[in-house]
C-alpha cells in the first residue's frame, strides 16, 4: 500500500498494521539462518483487489474486500493452478488489524478473520505454499495508549520508552510515531512483534510507508534504524522469513537496503485506485524509468520490487493484450518479484498463458535484471548476459502508436550466427525485429552458436570529456581478462575493468572508439560498435547555467545546493527554459551533462537541440529532496558555433534544471 505525494490514500492508512492475537513458542536463535529470497519470489498479493473501485469488489468500503475466506480462496486457486509453475506466496497486505493487545502488538480483526492468522498459515502451508504479512513502520498512534502498555519480554519497557519526547510522526501517512532506537526498548519492542509472527508461521514481512522515500525525506522520516532492527529480530527468531521495505525507497540509501531486506519497492504504487486495478498510465509505464538506477544493485538475497503484477484479467485490469504482455515482460526481465493481483477466481484464458508461459518465468528466475541500451526513444531494447552466453533481448513500444523496434547486435556484442528464440510465441525466428503495436513488446533469447568464443563489449558509450581526454564505459565481456580501447582505429589503453579514461586527445577533434575483449588463452573478442565524441575545446568542457538562460511559461527560478546556488523549476506543461547559446568550436556528437533536481520518482524532460527532441527521463530520488542535483550525460550533436538547447515537457512535470556542461 502507498500513496503518490500529490495523491493521498487518508483513508486507508489506519489500515497499515500487522497482525497478533495467540503468541506460540518460538526459539531464540542465533543471527546465522537459512538463506531467503536467492531467486525472486512468485506469487499473490492482496493489495490491488483491496484497493480498486471495480464495481463490486469492495462493497463494504476501501479494503472491504479482504477476508479470510477470500484469502484462502486465492490460496487454493494458486496451489491447484499455479504453484507447478513456482507461484507460493500468499500476501496479505495492509487491513487486518483494527486494535493492539496490551502490549502494543496489534490484533486481527476477528469479524474479517475469525480463525486468527495462525489458522491461515496453517492452511497454506498444508497446500506448500508460504504466508506473507505486512506492517507500516514505525509505532502506530494507537498502540501508543498514552504510553503505559508494557513490552512483551521485558520488565521495565513501555510504549513511552519506545518513542522521542515531542511525539514526533513518521512513515508515508504520519499514522505511527517514529521510534528512537538509542533506547534499548526499542528493539525489544519490534523483537516482541517478529516473535509473534513467527510463532504464527509467517514466511514474508513487507514493512511499508519507509522512509528515505514514500516521497517524503528529513530525520523524521528516515527510518534505516527500523529496518536494521527489524533484520536484527527477524534473525533471532530462528523462523526464515523473506523481509520487504516499501513504497518508493530512496536510492541513496541502497547499500542499507541491501544489508538488511530482502528486496525494495523502486517507486509508488502500480495500482491506479480507479475502476480498474491498474491503468497504463498511471503508473505502469513509469516503471521503464524507476527501475533503472537499481538495475545494479539486484541479485541473489535482494530484488528491485516493482509490485503487483496484474495482468491476469483484462477487463479488470484495465489494459490491453499488448499492454499485459509488456507489462509482465518487464517484471520478468527485471528479475522482480512476480505477484499477482488479480482475483485468481476470475483470470481469462489470455492472463493464465502470460503467467504460466515457463520460458518467460525462466528468464525471471535467472536472476539477471535486463539493462537498457538507451532510454532517449520511446521505441526501446533492454538485454541482459546470461550465464550460459545466450542474451536475454526484450524490445519494446511505449509510444502510443504503433512502431517498428530492432535490436542491433552489434551494439549488444553480440556476434556471428546466432539462434533466436520468441519466447512468448514458443518459437525460434529469423530476427530480433518486430512490428510492435502501441505499447507492444516482444522478448527473445539469442544464442550464439559458438558459445566458446568471447562476446564484444556491450553498449559501449561516453560518460565524460574535457579537451584532452574521453571516459568509456561498456557492458564486460564474461571470461575477458582485458580491454583494449581504440581510438580512431589505434590502440590507446589497456585495461582490465569495464572502462576506461582515455588521455592525450586533441581539443575539438572526432574520435571514433571501439573496445576489444582479450582472454587469457584464445582468440580476442570482435570489436564492440563504433562510438563517436568530438572533444570540447581545449578549456572545455563548458557549463551553461539554467538561471542565465531564459525561463518560459511559468518556469522560475529557485535557490538550491546547486552550481551557482540556484536552478530553474517549474518546468513542464507550459513551463521550459532555454540556454540559446551553447557552442561548439566544430560540428560533431558532444557529451551533454544535465545536472538536475529530482526528489519525485523520475521524470522526463524533452530536450531540443537546434529543433531535434529527444526524451530525457532521470534517476528520483523518491524523498522530497528538491535540493541537491544529480546529472546524467547523454550525446547529442551540435553544429558549428551557437546551439540552442531547451527542456521543458508539455505532457507532464519535469526535474528542475541546474545546469548543462558541454
Amino acid at each position: 500500500m502507498a500513496a503518490r505525494g500529490r495523491r493521498a490514500l487518508g483513508a486507508l492508512a489506519g489500515l497499515a498494521v500487522l497482525a497478533g492475537l495467540v503468541t506460540a513458542p518460538v526459539a531464540e536463535a542465533a543471527e546465522q539462518q537459512q538463506p531467503v529470497a536467492q531467486k525472486p519470489y512468485l506469487g499473490w498479493s492482496s493489495w490491488s483487489l483491496e484497493s480498486t473501485n471495480y464495481p463490486g469488489v469492495n462493497p463494504a468500503g476501501p479494503a472491504s474486500w479482504l477476508t479470510e475466506a477470500h484469502v484462502l480462496q486465492q490460496a487454493d486457486v494458486l496451489a491447484a493452478k499455479f504453484k507447478q509453475h513456482g507461484y507460493d506466496h500468499v500476501n496479505i497486505d495492509a487491513g487486518w488489524s483494527n486494535s493492539f493487545d496490551e502490549y502494543a502488538r496489534p490484533v486481527v480483526n476477528p469479524t474479517t478473520f475469525p480463525d486468527g492468522m495462525k489458522y491461515v498459515a496453517d492452511y497454506v502451508h498444508e497446500k506448500g505454499l508460504k504466508l506473507g504479512s505486512y506492517l507500516a513502520v514505525g509505532l502506530d498512534l494507537k498502540a501508543y495508549n498514552d504510553g503505559n502498555s508494557p513490552i512483551a519480554g521485558t520488565t521495565d519497557c513501555h510504549t513511552k520508552d519506545l518513542v522521542y519526547p515531542d511525539l514526533r510522526k513518521t512513515n508515508g501517512w504520519d499514522s505511527a510515531y517514529k521510534i528512537d532506537f538509542t533506547n534499548p526498548c526499542a528493539q525489544s519492542y519490534v523483537d516482541s512483534v517478529a516473535k509473534l509472527l513467527a510463532g504464527w508461521g509467517v514466511d514474508f514481512l513487507k514493512l511499508d510507508g519507509v522512509g528515505p522515500g514514500s516521497f517524503k525525506g528529513g530525520d523524521n522520516y528516515t527510518n534505516t534504524s527500523d529496518v536494521e532492527a527489524w533484520h536484527r529480530a527477524i534473525a533471532k527468531t530462528g523462523r526464515p522469513m523473506e523481509f520487504v521495505v516499501s513504497w518508493a525507497l530512496s536510492h541513496r540509501q541502497a547499500g542499507v537496503w541491501q544489508a538488511n531486506t530482502n528486496g525494495w519497492r523502486v517507486d509508488t504504487d502500480v495500482e491506479c485506485y480507479c475502476d480498474t486495478l491498474v491503468t497504463w498510465d498511471n503508473s505502469v509505464k513509469q516503471r521503464w524509468n524507476d527501475v533503472v538506477q537499481w538495475i545494479p544493485d539486484a541479485g541473489p538475497g535482494h530484488w528491485n520490487n516493482l509490485d503487483s503484477l496484474d495482468v491476469g484479467s483484462g477487463e479488470m485490469d484495465g489494459l490491453t493484450e499488448a499492454e499485459r504482455q509488456s507489462y509482465m515482460t518487464l517484471w520478468a526481465i527485471e528479475a522482480a518479484p512476480l505477484y499477482l493481483g488479480d482475483d485468481l477466481t476470475k483470470l481469462d484464458d489470455y492472463g493464465v498463458k502470460l503467467l504460466t508461459n515457463d520460458e518467460v518465468i525462466a528468464v525471471n528466475q535467472a536472476g539477471i535484471p535486463a539493462k537498457p541500451v538507451s532510454r532517449t526513444t520511446d521505441q526501446q531494447v533492454w538485454y541482459a548476459r546470461n550465464a550460459d552466453g545466450s542474451s536475454t533481448v526484450a524490445l519494446f513500444n511505449l509510444a502510443a502508436t504503433p512502431a517498428r523496434v530492432g535490436a542491433d547486435f552489434a551494439r549488444l556484442g553480440i556476434g556471428g550466427p546466432v539462434e533466436i528464440r520468441d519466447l512468448w510465441a514458443h518459437r525460434n525466428v529469423g530476427s530480433a525485429d518486430a512490428d510492435l503495436p502501441a505499447h507492444g513488446s516482444r522478448l527473445f533469447k539469442v544464442t550464439p552458436r559458438d558459445r566458446a568464443a568471447l562476446a564484444a563489449p556491450a553498449v559501449v558509450h561516453g560518460t565524460a570529456a574535457t579537451g584532452t581526454s574521453v571516459s568509456l564505459a561498456w557492458d564486460a565481456s564474461k571470461g575477458a581478462q582485458n580491454y583494449d580501447v581504440f581510438a580512431n582505429g589505434r590502440k590507446v589503453t589497456t585495461v582490465t575493468g569495464p572502462g576506461a579514461t582515455v588521455t592525450g586527445l586533441r581539443p575539438s577533434t572526432a574520435y571514433e572508439f571501439t573496445v576489444v575483449a582479450n582472454q587469457r588463452y584464445g582468440r580476442p573478442s570482435a570489436p564492440s560498435e563504433k562510438i563517436s565524441v568530438t572533444t570540447p575545446v581545449a578549456d572545455g568542457p563548458k557549463s551553461y547555467e539554467a538561471e542565465n538562460g531564459s525561463p518560459q511559461g511559468g518556469a522560475t527560478v529557485y535557490d538550491c545546493d546547486c552550481s551557482g546556488g540556484k536552478k530553474v523549476g517549474y518546468l513542464g506543461g507550459s513551463g521550459y527554459v532555454v540556454m540559446p547559446a551553447v557552442t561548439a568550436a566544430k560540428a560533431g556528437t558532444y557529451l551533454l551533462q544535465l545536472s538536475y533536481v529530482d526528489g519525485d520518482s523520475s521524470r522526463t524532460g524533452i530536450v531540443t537541440v537546434n529543433g531535434t527532441s529527444f526524451p530525457l527521463p532521470v534517476d528520483g530520488s523518491n524523498d522530497n529532496d528538491w535540493n541537491t542535483p544529480q546529472a546524467v550525460t547523454v550525446p547529442v550533436y551540435l553544429r558549428a558555433g551557437a546551439n540552442t538547447v531547451q527542456i521543458g515537457n508539455q505532457a507532464g512535470y519535469v526535474y528542475d534544471v541546474d545546469k548543462i556542461t558541454v
